[in-house]
C-alpha cells in the first residue's frame, strides 16, 4: 500500500466498513492502540490480528493487535502506541480502525476475515 493521507486513510476504512455492513467508527491518529510490537518483527508471523473494545473516551486505548496465531496474556506483551504509527509497522492494519468497538479482523498475504464478536463488547462494558 502506498503512503495515504490521513483523510485517504479514512476513506479506505469507510470503504472497509461499508464492504462489511458495520457502522464506521473512527479512531483518530491520535488514538492509543495496544500492540504487541515484538510480534511484528518476526518475519512471516501470521496472521494479522486486531480486535476493538468499547471505551469511554477517545484516549484511551480501544484496538489490541498482534501479529501470529498465539495470544498471551502476560502483562508487558501490549505495548501503547498512537494509531499514527501503524502505517510502519505494518500498512494494511490502518484499514481495518474505522470498524467500531465488538468487531475483530485478521489477515495474512492471501486471505482477509472481518467479523462482529458480540462478546467484546459483553466482556468489556462501559
Amino acid at each position: 500500500m502506498t503512503k495515504l493521507s490521513e483523510s485517504g486513510i479514512v476513506l479506505l476504512q469507510q470503504e472497509l466498513c461499508t464492504q462489511y455492513n458495520a457502522t464506521f467508527q473512527p479512531a483518530p491518529f491520535s488514538t492509543l492502540i495496544a500492540i504487541a510490537l515484538d510480534t511484528f518483527s518476526v518475519p512471516g508471523n501470521w496472521p494479522v490480528n486486531g480486535l476493538r473494545i468499547p471505551v469511554a473516551n477517545e484516549e484511551t486505548v480501544c484496538w489490541f493487535v498482534w501479529a501470529g496465531p498465539e495470544f498471551s496474556t502476560a502483562d508487558d506483551w501490549f505495548k501503547p502506541m498512537h494509531a499514527h504509527h501503524l502505517p510502519d509497522i505494518h500498512p494494511k492494519l490502518v484499514k481495518y480502525l474505522g470498524l467500531p468497538a465488538g468487531w475483530r479482523f485478521l489477515f495474512d498475504d492471501s486471505y482477509e476475515d472481518v467479523w462482529f464478536d458480540e462478546g467484546l463488547l459483553e466482556r468489556y462494558k462501559i
